[in-house]
C-alpha cells in the first residue's frame, strides 16, 4: 500500500489551486489556472479467476475498514478538487438548493392510518430534516402522542436514519431500528410509550424490519452477517433478556437469498419471506403460538416465485407458476404446498404483469403493468366486479399503499405522473367511489397546468419498441434546440415509473425536456422485458438507452449537443456502459453510486450482494459469463478516447456498491481519457448508498448535479 507521501503531489496541486480560487496570489495579471486533478498511483494487483488473471492498477483503493490514511487522503484530495472545480458554480448551486427546498411544504404530514384505535401519521416541522412519528387515540382531534422525534434523535450524528418501527398489539411498546453510519447495519431499540423511556433491550447488526408476536413481549428480528451484511438468521427476543442469548428461529444456509419479516394484514400470521433472484420461499407461524413454529407455505423449487397473504383460512398467492407474468391463486392453508390445489383468482395474461396485490375481506386490489404503465385493478371475490381505475394522462403510475385492517371499507393508492404531484386516494370497496385524501403541495409557484407529459414507444436497433415517458414546460420548443435530461435504470426487474419529482421542475423551467427511458432489464412491458435485459442479454439495457437518446434527438425533443444522462447504482452501471459505448451522444453523464467494476466484484463473495446476484449478472467463475460480463464492465472497458463531462457520486459507507468501485473507475478515466472535459468525483464521507437521508440534506447532491449540468451549458442561473 502507498504511504501518505505518495499522494503529496496531487494534494499540493489541489491546495495551490484552492489558494488561487480563494484570491491568494492576486498580484498575478493572468487569470487563475484551473487546478490539476488528483493522480492516483498505479500498483499492479492480480485479480485471479478460473478464467484467467487480470491486472488491476487501482485495487489498492479498496479498504474495507475505511481507515487507511493513503486511501482517505486520496478521497479527500478528490473532494478538494471537486470543491475547487465547482467553486465558480457555488452561487448557482446555492440558488438551486434554495429553489429545490423551497418547493417543500414546511409542515407537511402523511395521511393518517387507523390501527387498533389510534390514528398514526408522520409529520415534518418547518426547517427540520427528519420526521416526527406520532399518533392520536380515537380521534384526529385528540392530544398528540409523539412516538419518535427524528430531529432530536439525529442530533450530534453525521448520519441518521430510522429503518422501521412496529407498535406492540396492545399499543404500549414501540420497537424501532436506527442506523447511525449509513452501512445498513441497524440497531434495534424498544421504547415504553407510557413513560417515553427506552428499555434496556438493544440488539446490534440487524435488518431494519422487526415484528411483534401476539403476546406483546416477544420480538422477531433478522440478524445480519457482519462481513457480507446478508440477512442470515431470524431470532426471537423476549423483553428484558440479554440479546446475546436470543434463541434461533430460522437460519438460511443459502446466501443467494434475502430474508425479511412481515405480518399478514389480519395480524394472525407472521411470515418469513425468503427471496432470491428467481425463486422464493415463504414460511409462516401463528402470531399467538408461544413456540412460533414456522412451516413453508410451499417449499422452494427452481424458478418458482410467489408472494403470500392470508384471508380467513386461505392463502392468496401471487405466483409465476405456469404464468411468466404472474397470476393470483387461492388455496386452503392446509393444502398450500400442493400446487394442484391452487385455484385461479386472477388468471395469467400475456399482456399484463401482476406486480403486487392487497387483500381485503370483500375485495382484491391488484397493481398490474399493462401498456408499459402501472395501473390499479379492483376485483370482487365473486368476480362480478373487475375494473381498472382510470387516468386522464398518457404517462402515470398508481401505487397500492399497504394499510392495516383487513376489514377496511376502502383501498388506498397513490396516483402520480411526471407533471402531477403524488395524490393519495381511498377507493370505497362497495361503490367504487374515490376520495382524494391528499395532494402533495409543491410550493414556489408550481402549477401542473404549465407542464405537459407524453408517452412514446421508440424503436431499438433490434426492432423492439422501448417505452419512454417524458415531460417539459409548455412553450418549450421541440425543434431540436432543447437540452435533454435522460434517466434510466434497467436491472432486477425494477421498473422506473413516471412519478412526480419536484426537483425536475427546476430543469423543465430552464427549458429542459426530462425523460425516463424504460429500458430492458425492468418489467415495464412484462417479465420478458426483464429477461431480455439480464445475464447474456444485459447489453440490451445499454443499447436501448442509447437508441432512445438518438430517437429523441431525431424527433426534435433535444439538441444533439445538449443531452445529459443520469442513473444510479445499477443505473450507474448503465451510465458507465453508455459513456464507453457512445461517448459522443452525451454532453454529460452523471453517475450516482455506480456499479462499475462488475467482474471483480462478482468474483468476490465476501462483498455484500455478490452471492445473491449470480442470477442477475451471471457467475464469472464460468467462462461464458466471465467473458460477457468483462465485455461491458465499465471499469474494464475504459479506453483512450474522448469522454463526456462526468460527475460521479459515492458514499464512503455504501454497503450496496462499495465506494472503491467508482473511485477506481474515476482514477482509470483520469489516466486514459483523451479529452479536457470535466470529471468530478464527489464522495460523501459520512453516508451510504442513498446519501444523506434528511429531508433537506438529500437535495445538496441534486443541487450540485444540476449546477454541474448548467455549468456545462454555460447557464449562470
Amino acid at each position: 500500500m502507498r504511504s501518505l507521501r505518495d499522494i503529496g503531489r496531487p494534494l499540493t496541486t489541489v491546495a495551490a489551486g484552492l489558494l488561487v480560487l480563494l484570491g491568494f496570489g492576486a498580484a498575478f495579471a493572468a487569470p487563475p489556472e484551473p487546478p490539476a486533478p488528483p493522480v492516483a498511483a498505479k500498483h499492479a494487483f492480480a485479480v485471479a479467476s478460473p478464467n484467467g488473471t487480470r491486472n488491476d492498477d487501482y485495487y489498492w483503493l479498496r479498504d474495507d475498514k475505511r481507515q487507511a490514511p493513503e486511501v482517505l487522503g486520496y478521497l479527500n484530495a478528490e473532494n478538494a478538487y471537486r470543491d475547487a472545480v465547482m467553486a465558480p458554480l457555488r452561487p448557482l448551486e446555492e440558488q438551486l438548493y434554495t429553489e429545490l427546498t423551497q418547493r417543500l411544504k414546511p409542515d407537511d404530514s402523511s395521511v393518517p392510518v387507523l390501527e387498533h384505535g389510534y390514528w398514526y401519521y408522520r409529520r415534518f416541522e418547518p426547517g427540520r430534516d427528519y420526521p416526527v412519528y406520532a399518533r392520536r387515540r380515537g380521534s384526529l382531534t385528540a392530544p398528540e402522542e409523539v412516538l419518535l422525534d427524528g430531529n432530536a434523535m439525529a442530533a450530534g450524528h453525521e448520519f441518521f436514519q430510522i429503518g422501521s418501527m412496529d407498535v406492540s398489539p396492545d399499543g404500549r411498546l414501540l420497537a424501532y431500528t436506527e442506523d447511525l453510519v449509513g452501512r445498513r447495519q441497524y440497531v434495534l431499540h424498544v421504547k415504553d410509550l407510557a413513560t417515553g423511556r427506552l428499555r434496556r433491550d438493544r440488539i446490534l447488526n440487524v435488518e431494519p424490519g422487526v415484528v411483534w408476536a401476539a403476546d406483546n413481549r416477544t420480538l422477531l428480528y433478522v440478524e445480519k452477517d457482519p462481513v457480507t451484511l446478508l440477512s442470515v438468521r431470524v431470532r426471537r427476543h423476549t423483553l428484558g433478556q440479554a440479546g446475546a442469548h436470543d434463541p434461533l428461529v430460522y437460519e438460511e444456509k443459502d446466501h443467494s437469498y434475502y430474508m425479511g419479516l412481515r405480518k399478514s394484514r389480519s395480524e394472525r400470521l407472521i411470515f418469513i419471506a425468503l427471496e432470491s433472484t428467481l425463486q422464493t420461499e415463504w414460511r409462516y407461524a401463528e402470531a399467538a403460538d408461544p413456540k412460533l413454529r414456522f412451516r413453508p407455505v410451499r417449499p422452494r423449487e427452481p424458478n418458482l416465485e410467489y408472494q403470500v397473504e392470508q384471508l380467513g383460512d386461505d392463502f392468496v398467492i401471487r405466483t409465476n407458476w405456469q404464468a411468466p407474468n404472474f397470476r393470483i391463486v387461492r388455496v386452503p392453508m392446509s393444502q398450500s404446498a400442493d400446487k394442484e390445489a391452487w385455484r385461479d383468482v386472477v388468471p395469467h395474461r400475456a399482456d399484463a404483469l401482476i406486480e403486487d396485490f392487497e387483500v381485503g375481506r370483500e375485495l382484491l386490489a391488484v397493481n398490474e403493468r399493462s401498456g408499459g404503465l402501472l395501473k390499479l385493478r379492483l376485483r370482487s371475490w365473486d368476480g362480478r366486479r373487475d375494473t381498472l381505475v382510470e387516468s386522464g394522462e398518457p404517462a402515470y403510475a398508481m401505487h397500492l399503499v399497504e394499510t392495516p385492517d383487513i376489514d377496511s371499507p376502502s383501498v388506498r393508492y397513490v396516483y402520480s405522473s411526471l407533471t402531477t404531484p403524488n395524490s393519495t386516494f381511498d377507493v370505497d370497496v362497495h361503490s367504487g367511489a374515490r376520495e382524494l385524501r391528499k395532494v402533495d403541495e409543491v410550493l414556489g409557484g408550481f402549477d401542473a397546468a404549465n407542464y405537459a407529459t407524453e408517452f412514446l414507444l421508440v424503436p431499438a436497433r433490434d426492432g423492439k419498441r422501448v417505452p419512454v415517458s417524458l415531460a417539459y414546460r409548455k412553450g418549450t420548443r421541440l425543434d431540436g434546440s432543447a437540452p435533454l435530461y435522460q434517466y434510466g435504470y434497467g436491472s432486477y426487474g425494477i421498473s422506473m415509473d413516471p412519478t412526480f419529482r419536484s426537483s425536475w421542475v427546476s430543469l423543465m423551467d430552464r427549458g429542459f425536456v426530462v425523460a425516463i427511458a424504460h429500458v430492458r432489464g425492468g418489467q415495464e412491458l412484462g417479465r420478458a422485458w426483464y429477461e431480455d435485459g439480464r445475464l447474456l442479454y444485459k447489453k440490451n439495457t445499454f443499447t436501448d438507452f442509447i437508441d432512445v437518446t438518438e430517437a429523441l434527438v431525431r424527433r426534435g425533443y433535444a439538441a444533439r449537443d445538449k443531452v445529459f444522462a443520469s442513473g444510479g447504482s445499477a443505473g450507474g452501471l448503465l451510465m458507465g456502459a453508455v459513456a464507453n459505448m457512445a461517448p459522443k451522444d452525451y454532453r454529460g453523464v452523471i453517475a450516482h453510486v455506480p456499479f462499475v467494476d462488475v467482474v471483480t466484484t462478482m468474483l468476490d463473495d465476501s462483498i455484500p450482494l455478490t452471492a445473491n446476484e449470480y442470477d442477475q449478472w451471471g457467475n464469472p467463475h464460468e467462462r461464458l459469463y466471465y467473458d460477457y460480463m468483462l465485455s461491458y464492465s465499465p471499469y474494464d472497458q475504459v479506453v483512450a478516447q474522448d469522454y463526456p463531462a462526468m460527475l460521479v457520486f459515492t458514499g464512503l459507507w455504501d454497503s450496496q456498491v462499495q465506494y472503491y468501485e467508482p473511485a477506481k473507475w474515476v482514477a482509470k478515466l483520469r489516466a486514459l481519457k483523451t479529452d479536457h472535459h470535466s470529471l468530478v468525483f464527489s464522495i460523501d464521507m459520512s453516508a451510504g448508498h442513498g446519501g444523506k437521508p434528511g429531508r433537506f440534506q438529500r437535495y445538496r447532491d441534486t443541487a450540485r448535479e444540476y449546477a454541474f449540468i448548467l455549468g456545462e451549458l454555460g447557464v449562470a442561473h
